[in-house]
């Protein structure tokens, strides 16, 4: 029996998943996923943003396509130019696909400006809308993400960026805030290379043999595991030559900065009052904080 073209087509659009109706951005998907032409489809993408019609995603998806075809700086301006159109609900999706796209230019002092915006909407109770918890995705799957445990996420994010700067003392002070409030391995390997680029091997042993201990949470991760053994017999190597280091570059630490960290960990300090919600604990502190 013959199946009709029609019903061909059906079974496509379900297979990838193209949206139903006959606007501008309906034909984008299907031009993106079922003929597989993303210069094509960036066409229609903006079509459908100038006409109005699915501005979010259409703004969302041009830029994935653009990222594609390696044209992510296009993809950065486009969504500062039309980031305004879409809801206040999906800014911070539209942060973290800017994010990518910033990483993907080597736009270091941008992801910096954008992780501390970030860290601000934490501090001010606007990201968690003054729960404990928020629902995220990861590969796929729904899960819980706490106030700590994203605001940890965040810093280390940032505390990454500022090595990707050489700016190793900073970072070293971004990561041991960020271990405070969540510890992980991962976070503790990158505050050890810190400590290892400003020649302070004891402490950045101390932290991998915390790992290799299983004395951090994700220690059993052995990719984790792996990193801090190769950075201790890294040490092995540098240690008789320690004495003749260069001068070390880039430890100038932001003041404003680093004092809104401190005034952060005095907000999570145990001996406060836990009758209080979390975010009113943070709100009387919002004012002294500059990220």
């Amino acid at each position: 029996m013959e199946v009709s073209s029609r019903t061909k087509e059906d079974h496509i659009n379900i297979s990838v998943r193209v949206p139903s109706g006959d606007g501008p951005y309906v034909k984008a998907k299907h031009i993106q996923l079922v003929e597989k032409d993303p210069e094509g489809a960036i066409v229609w993408f903006w079509k459908a943003i100038n006409e109005g019609d699915r501005v979010e995603s259409a703004l969302k998806d041009m830029a994935v396509a653009m990222r594609q075809l390696d044209r992510s700086e296009e993809a950065i301006e486009a969504i500062k130019s039309f980031r305004s159109l879409c809801p206040k609900t999906s800014q911070q999706s539209i942060d973290n696909l800017l994010m990518d796209l910033y990483k993907k230019c080597g736009k270091v002092d941008a992801q910096i400006a954008l992780l501390r915006h970030k860290l601000r909407l934490i501090y001010k109770g606007q990201v968690f809308n003054g729960k404990p918890t928020k629902t995220a995705r990861s590969h796929g799957k729904k899960i819980l993400v706490s106030v700590r445990q994203e605001t940890s996420r965040i810093l280390g994010n940032l505390g990454w960026a500022y090595m990707q700067k050489s700016n190793f003392m900073t970072a070293e002070v971004i990561y041991k805030k960020a271990q405070m409030i969540d510890p992980d391995a991962t976070k503790a390997n990158n505050l050890a290379v810190c400590l290892i680029k400003q020649a302070r091997y004891t402490e950045a042993c101390l932290v991998l043999q915390q790992v290799l201990n299983g004395e951090i949470p994700g220690s059993n991760d052995i990719r984790a595991r792996n990193m801090a053994q190769e950075l201790l017999m890294e040490m092995e190597t540098l240690l008789p030559t320690s004495e003749f280091l260069p001068g070390l570059s880039g430890l100038d630490l932001d003041d404003d900065f680093v004092n809104g960290l401190e005034t952060l960990m005095n907000v999570w300090a145990p001996s406060r009052s836990k009758r209080l919600p979390i975010f009113e604990e943070i709100e009387n502190f919002r004012d002294q904080i500059t990220c």
